[in-house]
């Protein structure tokens, strides 16, 4: 079985290609940036109109596959960006009605999940999922019969890491997406002191945000030293609730999955933290860190079963599949 994923949340428009066995055929993308604001939902939906043709025929090219060899078209339904997954959903629907393929709808944290699952052939991980708007610990129900639901232990209770770092990359000129520069910038940085913010398994982002634009507008703390408190700061934050979580749980697995994921300060950070407490940590490659189409097939393989043409959920969380 060849299956077609197509993700659509938001900057990123990807193609992925995938078997039933979870070998990789193809994987393309191409993201939206802009140098000074961030994601306007009407020119990334532009964006990836633009792009999808050519993106779909390169993944074709790079699997040696055809329309008569695909058996199922995936889409990310949600959440993300309520203009772009409309236009992802649209353009995947018109290739559906064009072609003759069935769709299915799924979730894209979720994709996120199972793709770092199957990259790094675990069981029962705790999940640390980091990406833009989303910073969550899930765990999964084990069952007889195959596995449960998810359900999300602690998460940011106003922005996701990854959207913080993008907040005050722009606020220092430094573009967007901001987080590949600022781990370059922080590497000449020293310690400001920043709001830590952790109540239970949650934490908060917008405190170290808000104290870090005033620094920089009071013009008390260098660039350098900001991102390099920024990043230290918020992923001590994170790997906090992830010890709590694989404590509470008893699990031994840690899977980092997201876009923030490609961050190696965070990783080597999560890696120290597993090993004081005997516990294992796993990520993805940078190819498979971030938005891509890949991960979209595969989930679309798992639900093809429990889902259809669901069009889309702006708002559709992992613990509601």
């Amino acid at each position: 079985m060849i299956i077609v994923g197509v993700e659509s949340t938001a900057h990123t428009f990807g193609v992925g290609i995938v078997t039933d066995k979870g070998k990789i055929l193809a994987n393309v993308k191409d993201s939206y940036s802009s140098k000074d604001v961030g994601m306007i939902p009407h020119e990334i939906a532009e964006h990836h109109e633009k792009v999808a043709e050519q993106l779909l025929k390169k993944a074709f090219k790079s699997a040696k596959v055809e329309w008569e060899d695909i058996d199922l078209l995936a889409y990310s339904a949600g959440p993300g960006l309520d203009p772009v997954l409309w236009k992802g959903y649209n353009i995947v629907k018109g290739w559906a009605e064009k072609h003759h393929q069935k769709i299915v709808g799924v979730n894209h944290c979720c994709a996120h999940l199972s793709i770092g699952k199957l990259w790094n052939k675990l069981k029962d991980p705790v999940y640390l999922y980091v990406s833009g708007v989303n910073t969550q610990i899930i765990v999964q129900e084990q069952k007889k019969k195959g596995e449960g639901k998810y359900h999300v232990l602690g998460e940011t209770l106003d922005i996701g890491l990854g959207n913080m770092l993008d907040k005050f990359g722009r606020i220092v000129g430094l573009g967007f997406p901001a987080g590949p520069k600022i781990e370059e910038v922080a590497k000449k940085g020293k310690y400001v002191e920043l709001p830590y913010i952790v109540k239970g398994m949650d934490v908060s982002f917008s405190g170290l945000l808000t104290k870090a634009q005033q620094l920089v507008e009071r013009k008390q703390a260098m660039k350098e030293d900001l991102c390099f408190s920024l990043q230290e700061t918020a992923f001590a934050m994170c790997a906090e609730v992830a010890e709590r979580a694989l404590a509470h749980s008893g699990k031994k697995e840690l899977l980092l999955v997201g876009g923030v994921g490609a961050n190696k300060r965070f990783c080597e950070m999560l890696d120290l933290m597993c090993k004081e407490r005997g516990a294992k940590f796993y990520k993805v490659p940078m190819e498979l860190a971030g938005d891509q189409g890949a991960m979209i097939a595969w989930e679309g393989f798992l639900r093809k079963d429990s889902y259809g043409d669901m069009k889309v959920n702006c708002q559709w969380r992992a613990d509601e599949v």
